[in-house]
């Protein structure tokens, strides 16, 4: 050893105990073991609490979503700073609202653009003939700029693009975040679809409205916002903010609400 020399006598040193099987781990597996542990409990409460106000939405009172989304949005933050994470990897920070902005208002464009082509060509015109959207004008303004934004975006975006992503990509990595995040959102819609080829015309004619129409109605809505949810969590990356996922979130289901009341009405007419 460094500090002996020859003029001190030997000394002997203790035999290290065989090290056991058991306990012959990698040096960064004991410290990993924590994390996942961690990771599973705060991913546990989450998918928990979403799974009840799911519930709570489908089968509660009406406009349940807009009371508990707000409410639970904030919850769900909290448990993730409690976590750990920081509001850039919420998607909340404030030097990324600039760029969030810019992919936001790029977003809405490029949806309504689509929507307004959908809308003008018969052949497509069909996708938004959805009963549920047969609205007075005024109810359909309160729909899409008030129960849309604050019933279903705020608390959908920050669950899966801020806290389910931000925790996810914190101990595993974006790619994992990603995939997690947006097979989450995907079961999401499990609750909410189970009607879809009964009231969206173009799904009933695809599907058909028997048991089996009914079955291939959800896993095609479940396969799509899957997909859906990777374009969203590639926004979110991307611009770094939840601003410009929650911008196209609601220009899908805002402007889809606001085009199909609108030939609705027209076609009444």
């Amino acid at each position: 050893m460094s500090d002996l020399t020859a003029d001190h006598p030997p000394v002997s040193l203790p035999v290290s105990p065989p090290v056991s099987r058991s306990s012959a781990r990698p040096a960064g597996a004991a410290a990993d073991h924590p994390s996942r542990r961690r990771l599973a409990l705060v991913l546990g409460a989450v998918v928990a609490i979403l799974a009840a106000v799911n519930i709570a939405d489908k089968y509660g009172p009406h406009h349940t979503g807009l009371i508990a989304g707000p409410v639970v949005a904030l919850a769900l933050v909290l448990i993730a700073r409690r976590a750990g994470l920081s509001w850039h990897a919420l998607g909340m920070s404030r030097r990324t609202l600039l760029p969030g902005l810019k992919y936001a208002v790029g977003a809405v464009l490029v949806v309504a653009v689509v929507y307004a082509i959908g809308a003008a060509i018969p052949a497509t015109r069909v996708a938004f003939h959805d009963v549920r959207y047969h609205l007075h004008p005024g109810a359909a303004l309160l729909t899409a700029f008030v129960v849309v934004p604050l019933g279903t975006v705020l608390l959908e975006e920050v669950a899966f693009r801020g806290v389910l992503m931000g925790l996810v990509d914190h101990h595993r990595g974006a790619t994992w975040a990603s995939i997690t995040s947006s097979v989450l959102f995907g079961l999401w819609h499990i609750l909410p679809s189970l009607r879809l080829a009964q009231v969206n015309e173009a799904v009933g004619a695809a599907f058909g409205v028997g048991a089996l129409g009914r079955v291939l109605a959800i896993a095609g809505a479940v396969a799509f916002t899957g997909l859906a949810g990777l374009l969203l969590c590639e926004l979110r990356r991307r611009s770094g903010s939840l601003l410009a996922a929650a911008a196209l979130h609601w220009a899908t289901n805002g402007l889809g609400l606001l085009v199909a009341t609108a030939l609705a009405a027209t076609s009444l007419s």
